[in-house]
C-alpha cells in the first residue's frame, strides 16, 4: 500500500534558470519550479478596474500561463509545504501573492522566502527564515498597476482615435518623453554665442633639466578675467600676448584625492554600461539577470555570481565588505586598504531594501570565471567586480601644479596634475557621459621671476553649445535625479518610448520624432498632472508610503481617479483629429510602381507600398556603411538583430555569410592587412584590428561629433 506521507518541499521561483540553480543547492526533499513571471494580471479587453466598487482589481491567469498553474497546482496538492521564492521586490512580493491567491494557499502561514543572491547559503537561510507575505508591498505594486492601466488604458484610446493606432501614454514613459522633447527645445531655441580661446606655447624644464615644450591658457588682460568674445579682441590679445617679457609669477604646488563611487546601483549599472560597453539598457538588463540567475562554473555547478540586480541602494553587507578587503589586502597591497571600511550613505529616497549589486563571492574574479561566460556576460561581471572592489579601496592622489606667467599685459597659467598614487584607480575609473579636456601631465621645474620664452601663440574660435541631447545613460540619471520610476522601470521605459516611435536612437543620442512631439502636445495641453515632474515624483513617495504601511493603496486612486476622468472626458470633446502623412521614400514599388512610404514596425522602419491592402508588398530601410565587405568586397548593410542588438553584414548574405558586431572600418590594417574595426573608448573611437594574431589599434583622429548642433 502506497503510503500518503508528503515526502517533498515545493519551491516556486521566477525562471527557469535558478530553479535549476535553487534546485542543486537545496538538493533531496525538495522541488523546484519556475512560475515564468506573473501567472495572474488585468486582463488586456477590458479595463479590469470598477471605480464604482472601490477600484475592486478583476485579475484574470495570464494568457498561456494556465498549463504551468495546472502543473504547480498538483505539485503544491502532494507537498509539505510551498515556499515562494520570487524575486525580493515589490513586484516579486506581488507575484507570491498572486500564486497563493492561484494555489489556494494559505497567505497567512510562512510561505515567503527571500534571498538577494542566489548562492547556497542565501538560500538554505531563507528558506529557514520563510516568512508570511508582506501586504505592504504587494499593496504598492498594485497600486502602481492600478494607475499605471488608468492612465494608460484611458488615454491609449484616445491617441488611437485621434492620431494613429498603436499608440500608447504611461505615467512614467511620457514623463520621459517629455524630458527629450523639453531637451531638444532647448537645443532648437539656444543662441550659440561666439569667444575665443588663447593660449601660448611656452619652453620650460623638466625634473632632470631637459627643456620641453607647454602650453599655457591666457586667464587675465590688463588685470582682469580674459574674456574675448570676437576677433577684433583676440587679434588684439595676441597681439598683447606676443611682446613677449614673460616670467614666472604666482606658483603653487598641492595635492588633491579623488575618492572611488559606490557600488553599483540599477541604475548606475545600466550607465556605466552605456558608456563604457555601449550597451542599450535592455540589453545591460538581459546580460545580468543571467549573473543574478545563475552560471553554470563547471565542477562548481550553477552559481548566481551578482546578488538582486534590481537596487537603488548603495549598501553592503558587513561580511562582503570584509570579504572585499581581503581580496584588496592580498592583490594590491595592504596600502591600497583604508583603515577603515567605506560606508556609502544611500539616497533617502531610495528603498532600501536590497544590498547594491556586488559579487556574490570577491574571490571569485572575473579572470576565474572567464571560461564559462560569454563575453558580454564577462564584461557585465568586470565592471560590478572591479567597480565594487574599488569602493573599497584607497583615494587615487594627485600631485598639482599651477604656474602664472606673467607681463605687463596678460597672465597666462599653466596647470598640470600627476597621479603619485593609483589607489582604486588601480582597478577602475568611472566612465564620463561627455569627454572633458585633457589635463597636462608635465610637472617642470618654475622659479619665481625665471624669464620664460613664448614660442607660439593660437588663437581659436568657439562657440557656446547648447545642452548635449540625451543618451540612454544621461536619461536615466535625469530621471532618478528627479525621482520618476523605479529601478525595474528605466530599461522598459526607454524601450517602449522607442519601439512606438515616439523617440528615436541616432548615434547614441535621443531624438524626439514628430510623432512624439505632437503625442507630448497632447499631453501637456490635456494632461499636464500625467506629465508633471513633481507629480511622478511625489506619486512614488506615496507608493512608498503604501510599501511602508503608512498609507492605504486604494486612498491613491480615490484621489486621482475622478480628476483625472474628468481630464479625459474634456479631451476627447476638444482634441481634433490629426493626420500623419507617410515620409515618401524615392523607391517604386517592385508590385505597382507607387512611391514606397517608411513604417514604423516593431523592429523599426520599414518601406511599404501606400496602396494597402490593395498591394502588401513591404522591404526592409537599407543602411549601407562605407567599407567593403573583407570577404568578398560586396557592400556591407547595418542590420538589427532580433533582439534589437545593431549588427553588420554583407548584402550578398547567404552567398556571403560575413558579420560582425562591431562596424568595419575603412582602413586595412597597416600590419598586417586584415580589416579593422571600430571601438567605442572612453576617450573617444579607435581602430582595432580583426586578426586575433595581430589585434594592431589605433586612436580615430577625426572632429569630434556634432552632436549639440
Amino acid at each position: 500500500m502506497q503510503s500518503s506521507k508528503k515526502k517533498y518541499k515545493l519551491v516556486i521561483v521566477e525562471s527557469p534558470a535558478k530553479a535549476r540553480t535553487v534546485a542543486r543547492f537545496l538538493g533531496r526533499g525538495y522541488k523546484v519550479e519556475a512560475s515564468q513571471g506573473h501567472v495572474r494580471d488585468l486582463p488586456k479587453s477590458q479595463f479590469g478596474i470598477d471605480a464604482d466598487q472601490d477600484f475592486a482589481m478583476k485579475y484574470i491567469t495570464i494568457h498561456g500561463r494556465g498549463p504551468i498553474l495546472a502543473k504547480l497546482r498538483k505539485l503544491a496538492g502532494g507537498a509539505s509545504q510551498v515556499f515562494l521564492a520570487t524575486d525580493p521586490d515589490r513586484e516579486g512580493e506581488a507575484i507570491s501573492w498572486h500564486l497563493a491567491q492561484a494555489l489556494k494557499l494559505d497567505d497567512s502561514k510562512p510561505l515567503r522566502v527571500e534571498f538577494q543572491e542566489v548562492t547556497r547559503n542565501a538560500v538554505k537561510e531563507a528558506i529557514q527564515s520563510a516568512r508570511e507575505i508582506d501586504m505592504n508591498r504587494v499593496n504598492a505594486q498594485q497600486a502602481r498597476r492600478a494607475l499605471d492601466r488608468v492612465v494608460g488604458y484611458k488615454i491609449s484610446p484616445l491617441l488611437w482615435a485621434k492620431i494613429k493606432k498603436g499608440l500608447s501614454a504611461g505615467r512614467v514613459q511620457s514623463v520621459a518623453v517629455r524630458l527629450i522633447v523639453d531637451r531638444e527645445d532647448e537645443i532648437d531655441a539656444f543662441i550659440p554665442e561666439e569667444y575665443w580661446e588663447l593660449s601660448a606655447d611656452f619652453l620650460a624644464f623638466d625634473a632632470r633639466g631637459k627643456k620641453i615644450t607647454l602650453n599655457a591658457r591666457l586667464s587675465r588682460l590688463k588685470g582682469k578675467p580674459a574674456k574675448i568674445s570676437n576677433e577684433k579682441a583676440a587679434m588684439k590679445a595676441q597681439e598683447l600676448i606676443g611682446r613677449g617679457g614673460f616670467k614666472v609669477g604666482a606658483v603653487k604646488r598641492s595635492q588633491r584625492k579623488k575618492s572611488p563611487a559606490p557600488p553599483f546601483t540599477t541604475s548606475t549599472l545600466q550607465q556605466e554600461a552605456s558608456r563604457k560597453l555601449n550597451f542599450t539598457s535592455s540589453r545591460t538588463m538581459q546580460v545580468v539577470q543571467g549573473l543574478y540567475e545563475g552560471v553554470d562554473l563547471g565542477k562548481e555547478g550553477s552559481q548566481g555570481l551578482v546578488t538582486y540586480i534590481r537596487t537603488d541602494s548603495i549598501r553592503v553587507s558587513e561580511e562582503a565588505i570584509a570579504a572585499a578587503r581581503e581580496v584588496i589586502s592580498q592583490t594590491f597591497g595592504k596600502q591600497h586598504l583604508p583603515r577603515v571600511a567605506r560606508a556609502y550613505r544611500t539616497s533617502s529616497r531610495a528603498q532600501d531594501a536590497h544590498e547594491a549589486i556586488r559579487p556574490t563571492d570577491a574571490t571569485r574574479t572575473p579572470d576565474s570565471v572567464k571560461p564559462f561566460l560569454s563575453r558580454e556576460q564577462l564584461q557585465v561581471y568586470r565592471l560590478i567586480y572591479n567597480r565594487f572592489l574599488a569602493s573599497q579601496m584607497k583615494d587615487a592622489e594627485y600631485e598639482t601644479l599651477t604656474a602664472d606667467l606673467v607681463n605687463d599685459e596678460a597672465t597666462l597659467r599653466y596647470y598640470a596634475e600627476h597621479k603619485s598614487f593609483a589607489g582604486f584607480t588601480a582597478i577602475y575609473e568611472e566612465g564620463v557621459d561627455d569627454n572633458g579636456q585633457d589635463v597636462q601631465a608635465a610637472m617642470p621645474q618654475f622659479k619665481q621671476d625665471e624669464a620664460v620664452d613664448i614660442l607660439d601663440i593660437h588663437a581659436n574660435q568657439r562657440f557656446t553649445q547648447p545642452p548635449a541631447r540625451f543618451t540612454e545613460a544621461s536619461l536615466i540619471k535625469a530621471l532618478e535625479e528627479k525621482g520618476i520610476g523605479r529601478p525595474s522601470t528605466y530599461a522598459p521605459t526607454i524601450g517602449t518610448v522607442i519601439g512606438r516611435g515616439y523617440i528615436s536612437r541616432e548615434k547614441r543620442r535621443l531624438y524626439p520624432t514628430e510623432m512624439g512631439r505632437m503625442v507630448n502636445a497632447i499631453m501637456l495641453e490635456h494632461f499636464a498632472p500625467v506629465v508633471s515632474l513633481e507629480f511622478t515624483a511625489q506619486m512614488e513617495g506615496k507608493l512608498d508610503e503604501v510599501a511602508d504601511g503608512k498609507l492605504a493603496w486604494k486612498d491613491i486612486l480615490r484621489d486621482f481617479y475622478p480628476a483625472f476622468e474628468q481630464m479625459v472626458q474634456e479631451a476627447e470633446a476638444q482634441v481634433e483629429k490629426v493626420e500623419i502623412p507617410d515620409e515618401v521614400s524615392d523607391i517604386p514599388c517592385e508590385v505597382c510602381g507607387t512611391p514606397l512610404v517608411y513604417k514604423m514596425g516593431r523592429y523599426g522602419r520599414f518601406l511599404a507600398c501606400p496602396r494597402f491592402p490593395e498591394c502588401r508588398f513591404t522591404m526592409p530601410v537599407l543602411t549601407y556603411i562605407e567599407a567593403p565587405c573583407p570577404t568578398c568586397g560586396a557592400r556591407l548593410l547595418e542590420k538589427t538583430s532580433r533582439k534589437g542588438r545593431k549588427f553588420y553584414g554583407c548584402e550578398r548574405y547567404p552567398d556571403c555569410d560575413f558579420t560582425s558586431w562591431d562596424k568595419v572600418a575603412v582602413e586595412k590594417c597597416p600590419k598586417c592587412a586584415s580589416h579593422m574595426v571600430i571601438k567605442n573608448r572612453r576617450s573617444g573611437q579607435s581602430r582595432l584590428c580583426a586578426n586575433e594574431t595581430c589585434r594592431h589599434h589605433e586612436e580615430v583622429e577625426e572632429a569630434p561629433e556634432a552632436e549639440h548642433a
